[in-house]
């Protein structure tokens, strides 16, 4: 009796998740971790999305309330999460708020374009002395090149040396190389590699830790004395990679991260920040020490993919907060927290789904429509959506 009736109760509910049980202990990491966060926002955000990925949609919404009275910019009206929730009058009435308080921004236009449909890009990188892009795909598993006449020509082609799923890709700033962070998340396939690719597009090495743990580089930077730094989405890590030993080893930080993504180095080429899902770390990789940056009153840094530095400022694609946006950050002078938000791009015709950009004197190309949302894997799942793929640009303050 009791079995059937629990049966009976549990009938015509969605199934949980394949991976609740992951869900579940990060929603505990991130309740422990949120007396300390500088920016509760972030971590109420942050289980409203997991309280719905697990369809315990009365608890997400109460937390999403909570969030949005904060007034720190997330909108839940562009989380594929929160779609069920659309036509509801609780949630509209939140998204109404969300966007009476932080309008559309509209400043970017549209600077380069791919004829390739298929793609599927998610790092893209600027070289000063050639005046050109390299734009990775997901898909194609290269890297092309992009001139600012939007002459596309493969850099590295599909197939030539096998590269798996290209994300980051940066400059060394002492020779003009090409350094690219590239996964394969596919359960059967799984592997990660650091790429190093001299200015012709040969490849120069590639680099894998040796330790069986499922890793995934998402995004890099390069230091004048050769070290690169690179995000593990995966197991939540950051890696200093060593050009004299050859070999990685985790940089420890001030509290347990959150799916580390975007990462930048500022111009003293010693203070590091690392973007996860609940804010920005930074790390001085002079002494070792690490702390979260302060959002400052109505701002977050939470769910920033692509992370740049400039002039005093941090430029980032914050595309983990619902609707995504281009915005820029103002640091104090000593680094510690955010004096002025300024978002560049929201909600606009370039805001479909931004991943990443680059930086060319004072102005941000980013790219506009990833259309990472298609991709399963390494199949395309609806090719009449394809489009081409569009950078945009935004001047910077």
């Amino acid at each position: 009796m009791r079995a059937a009736a629990q049966q009976e109760q549990t009938k015509g509910m969605p199934a949980e998740p394949d991976d609740a049980a992951e869900v579940r202990e990060q929603i505990a990491t991130v309740g422990k971790l949120m007396p300390s966060l500088p920016d509760r926002g972030a971590a109420l955000y942050f289980l409203a999305v997991s309280k719905q990925h697990l369809h315990e949609s009365r608890e997400a919404l109460e937390l999403l309330k909570d969030c949005v009275a904060l007034q720190e910019g997330f909108d839940p009206s562009g989380d594929p999460e929160f779609r069920g929730l659309k036509g509801e009058k609780d949630f509209d009435s939140l998204v109404e708020r969300v966007h009476k308080d932080f309008p559309a921004m509209a400043h970017a236009h549209q600077a380069l374009v791919t004829e390739e449909k298929d793609l599927i890009p998610e790092g893209l990188a600027y070289d000063e002395k050639l005046d050109v892009f390299y734009l990775g795909s997901l898909h194609r598993r290269k890297i092309v090149k992009i001139t600012m006449e939007s002459r596309v020509s493969d850099f590295v082609p599909a197939g030539r040396d096998k590269l798996l799923p290209v994300l980051g890709i940066r400059i060394d700033p002492t020779d003009g190389t090409v350094w690219s962070a590239t996964t394969n998340f596919a359960k059967d396939a799984w592997k990660t590699e650091l790429i190093h690719i001299d200015a012709q597009g040969n490849l120069l090495g590639r680099y894998t830790p040796k330790e069986s743990e499922k890793h995934g580089f998402n995004d890099l930077v390069v230091r004048k004395n050769g070290e690169v730094y690179t995000t593990s989405t995966s197991t939540h890590l950051v890696f200093r990679w060593s050009p004299k030993s050859q070999t990685f080893d985790t940089i420890p930080v001030n509290r347990g991260l959150m799916h580390p993504n975007g990462i930048a180095l500022a111009d003293d080429d010693h203070t590091l920040f690392v973007a996860d899902d609940l804010g920005v770390v930074s790390i001085d990789l002079a002494d070792g020490t690490s702390h979260d940056l302060i959002p400052g009153p109505r701002s977050t840094l939470a769910g920033i993919d692509g992370l740049y530095w400039h002039n005093g400022s941090l430029v980032a694609v914050q595309n983990g907060i619902g609707s995504p946006r281009v915005v820029a950050f103002r640091l104090s002078k000593d680094g510690a927290r955010v004096m002025q938000t300024i978002v560049l791009e929201n909600r606009s015709a370039f805001t479909v789904l931004p991943t990443t950009g680059a930086i060319r004197g004072n102005d941000f190309y980013f790219i506009a429509n990833s259309q990472i949302d298609n991709l399963n894997g390494s199949r395309i799942m609806d090719i009449t959506r394809l489009e081409r793929v569009r950078i945009a640009v935004v001047h910077l303050p």
